[in-house]
Parts: C-alpha cells; structure tokens; sequence
C-alpha cells in the first residue's frame, strides 16, 4: 500500500507542572502523523517521545520525518528501527488506523479529522487519576474522586523521603477505603528507601478497613538496578511494577527473559511497534498495565485499543491525565486544518 505523508510538529504547555524524580516537566512536545491510501481513506498517528524515559529525542523524530518522502509505504513504515520506538508507534498506529477517523468540514467540504469516529474503547471509570507531587495531592484528590476515579498514582522520590512518608500517611488517612493507590517513584529511590517505603505500605495494608490499597509501588530503583528490584518484590507483600525498566519493548523482553513475573507498566506511545507488542503479550500472557505519556487524543485512542486488546486484568489503566490540559478539542481542530 502506498500512502501520502504528512506531519507537524506541536508543543502544548501543561495547566500545572509534572514533576517526577526526573525534573520538572512544563511542555509536551510531538509530532501529528497523517496517512492517506490511494482511495483517500486517512489515518492519523502521533509521536510523543520522552527522551529521559528511554525513547528517541524530538529531535531525533522530526530529523526522521524531514528525511522521508511525501509517499510511503507499508514497508517504510515496518523497517522504522528500534532506536526510534515512538516513531514505531505512531506511523504503526497510524497506519492501522487508516479508515477509522471521523469526518469534519471545512470550506464546505467533507474532510476526515482526527477525532476517532469509534467511541472510547474503554469507560473512563477504568482510569487512574495521576495526582500531583508533594502535599498538593491532599487537596486534588477529591474532586477527581468526585469526577469518578477510584484509583488514584501519586509520585514519590521528589522530595525528602521524611517528607513524603507524613504527606503519603496523612493521604492514607484521607482516601476512602475502598479507593486504590499507587505509589510512582520513576527510579528515584535508592535500596535502603524502598525498603523503608514497602515496609511503610505493608505496614498499611496490615489495616486495610481504614486505608485504601496500596496498588504497587512503580519502579522504585533505577533501571541499573533491576536485581534489587526483583529481590525486593520477593521479600515484600507490596507488589512492585517495572516501569522505566520496560520503556521500550526491547527492554520488556529482556526483564521478562531475566525472570520478571510482576506487574509490567506499558506505555504504548514509546514502546514501539503495536503489532510486535501484541504478539509478546499474547504469546506470554503478561500482567501488564497501560500508561499513559500525556498524547493527544490521536495517540491516546491508539493506546487505548492495545489497553483493550491487551490487558489481562481488571487494573486500572494510567490514563486519568485529562486536568492537566486545557481541553483539546479546540486545539486539535487548529491543528486539523493545516495539514
């Protein structure tokens, strides 16, 4: 199949900052992918990298979009290397997605736009609500709870543990009981620290009448340290997730190949290929929850299916990041109307 490409790039500044043990993070950066087949039918895909997570750069995104002609094909969009695993994803996505956009109008004409003319593939109540770093969390909380959530992900390893060990007890005391949480540390605690924090959960769970479920706690080591994580999650009740660990799909496959039975957190924007990773997840049937990387909806409906598809559990999934956009409704049809 032959298909006429386009792209732009976009940046989209978050309401308020994301901060992880990884920095402060105040911009999304990435790149809309567009594809139409020989009959006209469209297809739109999205490549949202997070460089400091394990994927390409931007740069290296939009470098490798310059370089391609206006027409590809099926074969340019499959030999998409390793070392660009959101590239992978986007032109991937975007190409299966050919036909399945729904129609807008401009200047009287009947286009196809991206928005998805198929409903969610999963109810919003199924999503876990990312709250925001440090003691603002206490005062978030409630009006997504009110929104629906029911699970909620809170960072850890952005301030000193002390700190965060009061915030995290007086959160425990706050949350209704039947609600669930998960603790994302992005690699940012040493040994000595997620020892602390795992005896600090189980320690919680020992009452679980009065507190919420201490989920798992997300990729406390660095990615270096994989060992000690998979020690810890034996010596633990406390279920611990890869996350960074398993940023690409390369990486998950070597975790799972070194021995790692636990939770795998997928990001699906920066895993690379979905027909590759659907081919794993169905030949090993692992426990795997789906996350997000803060796409457009473009992206996210993509995720969204591979969730669908993919998911052999009844986790929530990381997608409860909508309060920290404005609405994008407006912002993808300015974008729609110049490609």
């Amino acid at each position: 199949m032959i298909y006429t490409f386009k792209f732009r790039p976009y940046r989209r500044r978050f309401v308020r900052t994301v901060s992880t043990s990884h920095g402060k993070w105040d911009i999304r950066d990435g790149i809309i992918v567009r594809l139409t087949d020989e009959s006209g039918r469209v297809g739109w895909g999205e490549i949202a990298p997070i460089s400091w997570f394990g994927s390409e750069t931007i740069e290296q995104a939009l470098d490798f979009c310059r370089q391609l002609p206006a027409e590809i094909t099926d074969e340019t969009i499959f030999s998409i290397p390793d070392e660009l695993p959101a590239c992978q994803f986007g032109f991937e996505s975007a190409q299966e997605g050919v036909g399945r956009w729904g129609n807008g109008e401009i200047g009287g004409t009947n286009v196809q736009w991206p928005m998805p003319n198929a409903p969610c593939p999963m109810p919003h109540a199924q999503f876990s609500a990312l709250l925001p770093a440090g003691e603002a969390a206490l005062n978030q909380w409630e009006s997504l709870w009110q929104q629906g959530y029911r699970t909620f992900k809170w960072k850890i390893g952005v301030d000193a543990i002390a700190n965060e060990l009061k915030i995290f007890e007086l959160l425990a005391r706050t949350l209704p009981a039947i609600s669930k949480l998960r603790l994302d540390a992005n690699g940012g605690l040493n040994y000595e620290e997620a020892n602390l924090w795992l005896w600090t959960c189980d320690n919680l769970q020992a009452n679980r009448e009065l507190n919420p479920e201490i989920e798992f706690i997300e990729q406390p080591l660095p990615v270096e340290q994989f060992p000690g994580m998979l020690e810890l999650s034996m010596c633990y009740g406390t279920a611990i997730a890869l996350d960074e660990s398993v940023a690409t799909l390369k990486q998950l496959i070597a975790c799972y190949q070194q021995g790692w039975r636990g939770i795998f957190v997928i990001k699906p924007g920066i895993i690379g290929s979905p027909s590759r990773l659907r081919k794993f997840c169905q030949e090993n049937q692992i426990e795997a929850v789906f996350s997000s990387v803060f796409e457009s909806a473009i992206g996210r409906q993509a995720a969204l299916q591979l969730a669908a598809e993919l998911s052999q559990n009844h986790r929530a999934i990381g997608f409860g990041i909508d309060h920290f956009f404005e609405q994008e409704h407006t912002w993808l049809q300015s974008l729609w109307k110049t490609l």
